[in-house]
């Protein structure tokens, strides 16, 4: 469901009234929400056809090349529609990290399917960082990209896999290296609660 203040972000970025930080801070929310992308391409398209309905004191022609660079304009900056269901994160790695309170560890939300109940993110822990002792919430799966997470007496490293049940205990959490990880958690995690925050 889009808010009000979604319904009026995107119709000032179709109007091309938002200011940059604005702009790069709607397209950011665009890129994470197909229904808020979906009004905002709507109502680009309909700001172009009132500019060419609305009566003009430029010469036919002239109006024509301006309609025509506008179109231009908006064909460069608007991705092409996505087939329904499909997402991409180009790099997703690279950036919107979210640094968590414990020093050294940041996470990244990168899907979230609320009906089934689950969330993908990926994690980081700098070298040496130390997540604190915890039971989970709910059951989670982490799968390590690169670097080497300990949890307990066990050291992972990239291509390891660890699930972890609901209610189980996590000793403290800590990396010698520095990792990234891809985590599955549910959406009672407070991973999950923060990310999204």
């Amino acid at each position: 469901m889009i808010s009000e203040h979604h319904e009026e972000l995107a119709s000032l970025y179709a109007a091309g009234a938002l200011t940059a930080q604005e702009h790069q801070d709607f397209e950011t929310e665009l890129a994470h929400n197909p229904e808020l992308r979906e009004l905002a391409r709507d109502l680009q398209k309909t700001m172009a056809q009132v500019a060419r309905a609305l009566p003009s004191a430029l010469p036919p022609a002239l109006k024509e090349k301006v309609m025509q660079r506008i179109d231009a304009a908006e064909n460069a900056r608007t991705p092409p529609a996505l087939p329904l269901g499909l997402k991409f994160l180009p790099g997703a790695a690279l950036s919107d990290w979210k640094s968590l309170p414990v020093p050294g560890t940041a996470i990244k939300l990168l899907s979230l399917e609320q009906e089934r109940g689950y969330a993908v993110l990926l994690g980081k822990l700098e070298p040496g960082a130390r997540y604190p002792a915890h039971i989970n919430s709910g059951p989670e799966d982490f799968y390590i990209l690169t670097g080497d997470l300990v949890i307990g007496d066990r050291k992972l490293v990239a291509g390891d896999f660890h699930h972890a049940d609901a209610g189980s205990r996590h000793e403290e959490n800590y990396s010698i290296e520095g990792c990234t990880l891809m985590a599955v958690l549910t959406m009672d995690d407070p991973l999950v609660a923060f990310a999204m925050s």
